[in-house]
């Protein structure tokens, strides 16, 4: 059967600053971050470098063509309600552009070309969260619990320019690497779990990524007597 999944929310927002100079909790002192969206009604352009109204705090690591699109299962949405313990987990709470319903990272894969509204998407990586989504949420392991949960979500980048909204479907067009799910790249890299070189040499998946996992093996390789 083929994979088709459904925008349950559609989320955007600007970077926030939060926090006082010389607070005695490490989670209250300042800081900037982009994290912080929240699900719009009507359709937004998404363009190669994201949906209009949509805006990144730190470029280096976040943006980009790459990373233009950030979509989250809103399967995973219960059990990391009841891990916060929070009435506020509402869809856009991981930062994500699109909250999905249908999909998650066991039936998606990297290199995958969806239809989305008027837009063409192609799935590039499985996000890796930082620790703004940590600070966000005050605790301090929700990071690495994201990661070892396998449940990251996974970034998009953009083939055609269109218009999107929350109900749109997202139709698959063709899939490229279908041994390569989002949760079978999270194991490579996360849990080095897998064949590395192979996953380096796919030619959709980001430039970062291909660019970490070819260090990783040139180490590798530097080591060996």
């Amino acid at each position: 059967m083929t994979p088709t999944g459904t925008v349950a929310a559609l989320c955007v927002g600007t970077p926030h600053s939060l926090g006082v100079e010389d607070a005695e909790d490490p989670f209250d002192r300042p800081w900037t971050s982009g994290i912080f969206k929240a699900p719009v009604e009507g359709a937004l352009r998404l363009s190669s470098l994201g949906f209009s109204g949509d805006v990144q705090a730190d470029l280096n690591v976040h943006g980009g063509p790459d990373k233009a699109a950030c979509v989250y299962s809103a399967t995973h949405y219960p059990d990391w309600q009841r891990t916060l313990a929070t009435d506020r987990f509402t869809f856009g709470a991981f930062g994500e552009n699109l909250t999905i319903e249908g999909l998650d990272e066991r039936l998606v894969c990297v290199g995958d070309v969806w239809s989305l509204g008027d837009a063409i998407v192609q799935v590039s990586q499985p996000r890796q969260p930082c620790w703004k989504l940590a600070r966000k949420w005050r605790r301090r392991t929700l990071t690495e619990e994201v990661v070892s949960s396998g449940r990251t979500g996974w970034y998009s980048r953009v083939l055609r320019e269109g218009s999107v909204a929350a109900g749109a479907t997202l139709s698959l067009v063709e899939r490229l690497h279908p041994e390569w799910t989002i949760a079978a790249a999270n194991l490579v890299m996360h849990q080095r779990e897998g064949d590395t070189a192979a996953l380096a040499r796919v030619g959709a998946l980001s430039a970062s990524w291909r660019h970490t996992l070819e260090r990783r093996l040139q180490a590798s390789t530097d080591t060996r007597p």
